[in-house]
Order: structure tokens, then C-alpha cells, then sequence
């Protein structure tokens, strides 16, 4: 079985079929010399990433691609395999987390963005309160200490009318020191790790606590009927497939986005979640 190294292309004569236009790609990746198929290997979260890819592997495996996936639970570890070639490419971020990690100079990644997916709409929960009107003066909102997601929940809270933010700040870059207005000084704890959230709300700590969907599902909590307050699926926070700069033109990561953003997948999302994981293409 051939396998696609990140950076390199394993198999020079499958993938400069596609790059010629012959018509002999229509028949797949598989379809050069000895017909074998090309190996993919694909670092994703437990929950919804992994069984979505779950679902793609029969649908690749007709396209010639050997789709292997790699769980993580963790936002840091997908991105450095993926770096450092342990992986073929990741699929757990969204696009804002995406570019931070490039822009980090202590990372100092060389990734592209190969397609969108999905969306995971970010959820308030609490053990106290049923409502975001029922938070009392000086309540205590926990939240992830990964800043790509700071924004996206101030602009939530924000669109709630909870608090506001300074209008010269690009929204999904805002921090908790770009609140100008706070009616009733909500008190924001920014330093838990997003795994750790769902715990911490299980265990009736904070006022409110946000989660991202698929740490809430992984846990058994169903975003749409537990959470107190959802994000809007118009949310630009599109979860995606990442890979080195230069792969997104190999033809196995070009054939993965397109099984992905199928109707057939699509369905699946929409019927296995009913609206708490968004696919792109069904908002």
C-alpha cells in the first residue's frame, strides 16, 4: 500500500495524472501503475471530527484513498504531528485557531486552509441559571484559555447584550480587555484548558460556562437542549482540513474535502447531530 507522506508525494505517477488532466484520474487515485491504494492519515478530534471521518472512509476507499485516522484530545498535539509529518493533515480546528497557530511565531507553522466542513456552534452552560437574563450581578464566566476562541464568545455575549465591545476591535480577535461596557460585571475567568470545561460545569463550578460543541458531545450534553445559549450557525468559526502548504493541491486531500462536503455526508451530519454540528454547506 502506497502512502502520502505530508510534503512529499509518494507516488509521483498517480498524482502527475491529475496534474496533466488525463482521464485517466476520473478512475481514482488508485488508478496509476498497480492500481494500490494511496494511504491518508487524518489527526482529528474524538468527537464530531473522527466519526465524521468515520463515515467518509467507504466513500474514499471507493476513490482509491486508505483513509487512516488519528484521535486526539487535545487542541496542540494535531498541529505538531501534522508539522512534523506524523500526520497527513488534521481536521479539529476551526478557521480563526487556524491562522493564530500560523501567525504564532513561536510555532511558526506553514499550513493551509484545504476546506471548510463544518461548524460547532459554541455553547453557554450552567447548573444555576436557565437563561443568560437570569445571571446575577458579578457573575463568574469560566472559559477556554485558547484566545482564537475569546472573540468568537465575546461577540456571542456581545449579540446577547450582555456586554460591548470596543467598536475598533475586530470581533473575532477581541479579548476580555476590549469590553467597554459590562451592565452587570460579569467577572470572566479565561485559563482552563477547553477539554477541562466540561467538568468544571459538571461539577456546578462558575455561573456559566462556555463549551465548544464537540468537547459537549464527546461528554453526552447535547448542545441544543442543555445549553442555556447557542451560537448562531452563521458563525465564520468553520472547523477545516489543514495541511502543509503545498498539500492542498495533492489529490488524496483534494478527494477527502470533496467526500467530506458531500450531500451524503452532509446528511449524516445534520441527522446524527439535528443542528448541533452545522455542515457549510447546509446553513
Amino acid at each position: 500500500m502506497k502512502k502520502f507522506v505530508a510534503g512529499t508525494f509518494a507516488v509521483t505517477s498517480i498524482f502527475a495524472l491529475a496534474a496533466c488532466g488525463s482521464d485517466s484520474a476520473d478512475e481514482g487515485i488508485g488508478s496509476g501503475e498497480d492500481g494500490e491504494p494511496v494511504e491518508l492519515t487524518v489527526g482529528a478530534s474524538n468527537v464530531p471530527h473522527a466519526e465524521i471521518l468515520e463515515q467518509a472512509q467507504p466513500l474514499l476507499e471507493e476513490e482509491g484513498v486508505d483513509l487512516q485516522i488519528e484521535t486526539y484530545q487535545d487542541y496542540i498535539l494535531p498541529n505538531m504531528d501534522l508539522d512534523a509529518g506524523e500526520i497527513d493533515a488534521n481536521y479539529f480546528q476551526h478557521i480563526p485557531y487556524l491562522e493564530s497557530q500560523i501567525a504564532d511565531p513561536e510555532t511558526d507553522f506553514d499550513f493551509v486552509n484545504a476546506g471548510g466542513i463544518h461548524i460547532e456552534p459554541i455553547g453557554v452552560y450552567s447548573q444555576e441559571h436557565e437563561s443568560l437574563e437570569d445571571l446575577p450581578d458579578g457573575a463568574e464566566i469560566l472559559m477556554s484559555n485558547s484566545v482564537a476562541d475569546h472573540g468568537r464568545i465575546l461577540t456571542m455575549l456581545e449579540a446577547q447584550g450582555l456586554i460591548t465591545l470596543d467598536p475598533d476591535v475586530e470581533k473575532t480577535a477581541a479579548e476580555v480587555s476590549d469590553i467597554v461596557e459590562n451592565p452587570k460585571n460579569l467577572q470572566f475567568e479565561a485559563d482552563y484548558e477547553a477539554a477541562l470545561l466540561v467538568q468544571l460545569y459538571e461539577n456546578g463550578e462558575g455561573d456559566a460556562v462556555l463549551i465548544n460543541s464537540n468537547y459537549a458531545i464527546d461528554a453526552g450534553i447535547n448542545p441544543l437542549e442543555d445549553s442555556i445559549a447557542l451560537e448562531d450557525s452563521d458563525s465564520p468559526y468553520v472547523n477545516v482540513i489543514a495541511v502543509n502548504s503545498g498539500d492542498e493541491e495533492n489529490e488524496a486531500v483534494q478527494k477527502l474535502v470533496e467526500v467530506l462536503t458531500s450531500e451524503e455526508i452532509q446528511d449524516f451530519i445534520l441527522e446524527e447531530w439535528g443542528g448541533a454540528v452545522v455542515p457549510v454547506d447546509a446553513e
